[in-house]
């Protein structure tokens, strides 16, 4: 391994190995944000679908009130590691995540579909072909906790 790849990446991991493991998202080792989405929000009663699972995850978790189920989600929402509210309104409510050591960062969105008694989610990443898996567990914790609350 030549000297340089060896000191760059010796100095990484001594980094590293300071990392309090607490640390906010927003005081991640590196921030690769990206664009934000221009397809967030709710547009004729929906959230956009997702252009590829390999980066994105969306559900539709039926509900008797999906305000109330919605209500009920915003502090587990608040409790996920690196998340922090962005929007809420009528029924809606947008967040970012970010992660620890990286600081990508992905958007999340629940949307209370009354006419349809669903509450609909979406999680998706701002960078990169592959969130390997992070949006679609984000949701399952999501509809675990939705499931556990009733």
């Amino acid at each position: 391994m030549p000297s340089l790849l060896r000191a760059a990446l010796a100095l990484l991991l001594s980094l590293l190995a300071f990392w309090p493991l607490a640390q906010p998202a927003e005081a991640s080792l590196f921030h690769f944000e990206g664009p934000v989405p221009p397809d967030l929000g709710v547009r004729a009663g929906q959230l956009a679908s997702c252009g590829s699972p390999a980066h994105c995850s969306r559900a539709d978790w039926p509900v008797n009130d999906p305000q109330a189920a919605l209500a009920r989600l915003m502090p587990v929402v608040l409790s996920m590691e690196g998340v922090e509210i962005v929007e809420t309104d009528a029924g809606y409510l947008h967040a970012t995540a970010t992660s620890k050591i990286f600081g990508f960062v992905d958007d999340l969105e629940l949307f209370a579909d009354e006419q349809a008694g669903v509450l609909q989610a979406r999680s998706v990443s701002r960078l990169g072909d592959s969130d390997l898996g992070v949006n679609a567990q984000r949701l399952e914790r999501l509809r675990e906790a939705l499931d556990s609350l009733d």
